[in-house]
């Protein structure tokens, strides 16, 4: 392959992560080379769906119609589980959990449909093998399928698993624990549509009774998962503590049988799915928790699992990665355009560090929670008195959907909404009513002016070229706030309560402005 011009940013992986950081890094005036080694995209379906605010995050790019195939904004999920134990969300005040119930694979080639339109290049079957950096930025070692090759880029980004070469490659740490003791089996079955119980969709198993679809059931034997997805065969699943080793033959469904007579002690008729597929039939052992030593070396950034991977207990893995993305992307954009403030791209890893660990603390804290034993039932049973007041489920739904993020913005004595994600406010626009969901594709920041002498969206003026200025009315009861700055990434940078702001207030304004989106001439 002839040499070419050097490149902007170069994304190794494209799953999920890398397609997304390179859609986020088109839609800012970056155009990426993502590198895949993989031929085309996998057939494994590492994923079940989506959890989190990673939901309203597509909903906030305009994605997640094309995974609902509707045309309704995103909405919560009424119930959900914490350790295998259930939450009732109906009661809250502010219910976080949204979830959306595609596979992941479908969720790679959205994404890589959405790459393509903006531009995005995508080599398969290109893998990276080395690389070295200097101030200038990195030399990329290529194996393509003509042959080895060389590319030069200004950044390089990681996004290729929880193996990651490029995190190896960077001198990178990766520490942690790895737990042995376990095995899962998980596959696509039939099931006897006699047992499919027709109030709660749920499983009525003789002998033991109904369990409830999508929800983590506990014994003191192990863990069993079924999940009637409506797009395919269903899905089963099951942990056991101290099994016997099957070694590395294929999994069967007989064994998955025999796996879940062990876990409820009771038979249930299985078959193989029907249909083509692909049909998922997966073993695994252990459990793998480790976080990088720093996302960042120089002009290197890893994203996704190649920076943390965890329990995929409770489904937070793609919430976490894709948030990276939109958190890394602008940002990195920012530095290619030269207008960066200093220290933003740090922000990248001082953002979403503490994000990673808090992913990391609840999955070990659920998987601590349904291992078997008479201490483990009865930590349990006091977590299940916990969970009874509402105030306590909301903590930690909120954990659980990455809804309890609040980045430090640098202002003193804030409004209550600085540093939080932003509210979908209902507005008037000279087009009609619209969501700030509808406002919110491009990837650009975003300020609105609710205010009565419309005094943000002047002192904004001389950031026209980088910040969207939408001076308006909210149509929702008892708007939180008179102005908001939208990050790109939803996050909001400043926002004031006065129909007419102070003095202060617009310096503040003009700190927050220069803070994220540099100074202008």
């Amino acid at each position: 392959m002839p040499a070419t011009a050097p490149e902007d940013v170069v994304i190794a992986g494209a799953g999920p992560n890398g397609l997304m950081l390179a859609c986020e890094l088109s839609l800012a005036g970056v155009r990426p080379l993502v590198l895949e080694r993989l031929p085309e995209r996998t057939q494994e379906n590492r994923a079940n769906g989506l959890v989190g605010q990673v939901v309203r995050m597509l909903d906030r790019r305009g994605l997640y119609q094309r995974l609902s195939g509707g045309t309704e904004p995103p909405s919560p999920s009424p119930s959900f589980v914490f350790g295998a134990m259930p939450l009732d969300l109906r009661t809250l005040d502010d219910n976080p959990l949204y979830g959306l119930p595609v596979p992941q694979r479908r969720v790679e080639q959205m994404l890589e449909e959405r790459a393509t339109e903006l531009g995005v290049r995508i080599r398969r079957g290109h893998e990276l093998t080395g690389l070295s950096q200097d101030d200038q930025g990195v030399t990329a070692e290529v194996t393509g399928p003509d042959g080895p090759y060389r590319l030069r880029t200004r950044y390089l980004v990681g996004a290729d698993g929880g193996h990651s070469l490029t995190r190896k490659l960077s001198g990178i740490g990766f520490p942690g624990v790895t737990t042995d003791g376990t095995i899962s089996r998980t596959a696509h079955v039939s099931i006897p549509p006699a047992m499919i119980d027709p109030a709660t969709g749920g499983l009525d198993v003789p002998g033991y009774g109904i369990i409830p679809p999508f929800m983590h059931h506990r014994t003191e034997r192990g863990l069993f998962v079924f999940a009637p997805f409506p797009s395919g065969p269903p899905l089963l699943s099951t942990t056991e503590w101290d099994p016997a080793d099957d070694g590395d033959r294929p999994l069967t469904v007989e064994e998955l049988r025999e796996s879940v007579q062990r876990v409820l002690g009771a038979d249930l008729p299985l078959g193989p799915p029907p249909g083509q597929g692909p049909h998922l039939l997966r073993r695994g052992a252990g459990r793998n928790t480790r976080l990088a030593g720093r996302f960042r070396d120089r002009r290197v950034l890893l994203a996704g699992d190649a920076a943390h991977v965890h329990s995929a207990i409770g489904g937070p893995g793609l919430n976490l990665g894709l948030q990276d993305t939109v958190n890394l992307g602008w940002k990195l954009a920012a530095e290619i355009h030269g207008w960066a403030p200093p220290g933003l791209l740090d922000s990248y890893e001082t953002e979403r560090r503490p994000a990673a660990e808090r992913v990391v603390m609840h999955t070990q804290a659920q998987t601590a929670l349904i291992k078997p034993g008479g201490e483990i039932t009865a930590l349990r049973e006091l977590f299940t008195e916990l969970l009874a007041d509402r105030h306590n489920v909301q903590h930690v739904a909120d954990m659980m959907a990455g809804a309890d993020i609040r980045y430090d913005m640098g202002i003193d004595d804030p409004h209550p909404l600085v540093g939080r994600w932003a509210p979908d406010l209902l507005l008037d626009t000279p087009t009609g009513h619209v969501r700030l969901a509808g406002l919110t594709a491009t990837a650009r920041p975003l300020l609105l002016d609710l205010t009565e002498d419309a005094s943000p969206a002047k002192e904004a003026a001389a950031w026209h070229d980088r910040v969207d200025t939408l001076t308006t009315r909210c149509l929702d009861p008892n708007p939180p706030a008179t102005a908001l700055l939208l990050r790109p990434d939803g996050y909001i940078a400043w926002a004031s309560a006065a129909p007419r702001p102070t003095p202060h207030e617009r310096d503040t304004l003009h700190a927050a402005l220069t803070r994220w989106f540099g100074a202008t001439g």
